[in-house]
């Protein structure tokens, strides 16, 4: 019996033993196989992504026509870059630049390279200027000249439209291939006509020839008249979707959506002195919808 008892002892002790071993080398990882696969990465957080899309960057240019050089906003037939949507400095404006980067640092980081009077045909020219700084943001408003033509013939056909805005796009890509660019779509100019067209010093001024395909002979409501603004309200949509389908293929450029198309602007919102540029009022709107855009 006695002998029996220490066979019993020795079987339970080697047993004992053989347990507490494998579960000590499984408590401090010894022979254990590391985990792999699913099990691995659950155990370790996953870097995010960088985004394509900077919502804060850190300089803006501006390129386009009349309205980003606030021609009219201040004095009549002037320029007032100073309350540009895109960069002026003023606060009643708190343009884009402003808006990002802060008052003092947009003195310094943003530039405005656009034209009173510049078509899209020449924002390549402008955009080439622009990398010069090398923003990280670029700002386009251009389109309503290509519209705002002395008669309906004579506006750009949207193919050429459509192969500028290319060419300003491969401009800037060639030179800053991650810089953002953000586009605002072409105002509605049917709506410009029907708030300025009841005001005596508007059609005046209309008269020295502020986008006559859209204006001219304002007063008149005869079937000529009417075709004639909707051929150049449908031309400026075409622009639009232009622009958008363009933008769409750049994945750091971003289209209003329409925004400024849809826009509708009062008479607040418009020149004192042509009713059809934007006001200060104006170009603080303006301001408000690329920050939206660039922000979201």
């Amino acid at each position: 019996m006695r002998k029996r008892r220490g066979v019993t002892r020795a079987v339970l002790a080697a047993v004992t033993a053989a347990v507490l071993g494998v579960s000590g080398c499984d408590a401090v990882g010894g022979a254990s196989p590391a985990p792999s696969g699913t099990e691995a990465r659950g155990g370790r957080p996953t870097p995010k992504p960088t985004p394509v899309w900077d919502r804060s960057p850190a300089s803006v240019a501006a390129v386009g026509d009349s309205i980003t050089t606030g021609f009219d906003a201040c004095a009549v037939l002037s320029d007032c870059p100073e309350v540009s949507w895109a960069t002026g400095t003023r606060p009643a404006v708190d343009s884009l630049a402003v808006r990002l980067l802060g008052r003092a640092r947009a003195a310094e980081h943003s530039w405005n390279h656009a034209v009173t009077g510049a078509r899209m045909e020449d924002v390549p020219g402008q955009m080439a200027r622009a990398v010069t700084h090398r923003p990280q943001l670029v700002a386009v408003m251009a389109g309503a000249n290509d519209a705002c033509r002395r008669s309906v013939g004579s506006m750009t056909p949207v193919a050429e439209f459509r192969a500028s805005f290319e060419e300003a796009l491969r401009t800037l890509r060639r030179s800053l291939p991650k810089s953002q660019v953000y586009v605002a779509s072409v105002p509605n100019l049917m709506r410009l006509w029907e708030q300025g067209r009841s005001s005596p010093m508007g059609r005046q001024v209309w008269k020295l020839g502020i986008c006559p395909s859209m204006l001219g002979d304002a007063e008149s409501l005869t079937a000529a008249a009417n075709e004639r603004r909707a051929t150049v309200q449908g031309r400026v949509e075409a622009y639009n979707k232009a622009l958008k389908d363009v933008c769409a293929k750049d994945r750091r450029c971003r289209f209003d959506g329409g925004a400024v198309y849809d826009f509708r602007f009062g008479r607040a919102q418009l020149s004192q002195w042509d009713f059809f540029h934007p006001s200060v009022d104006g170009q603080a709107r303006l301001a408000e919808i690329a920050y939206r855009t660039v922000t979201n």
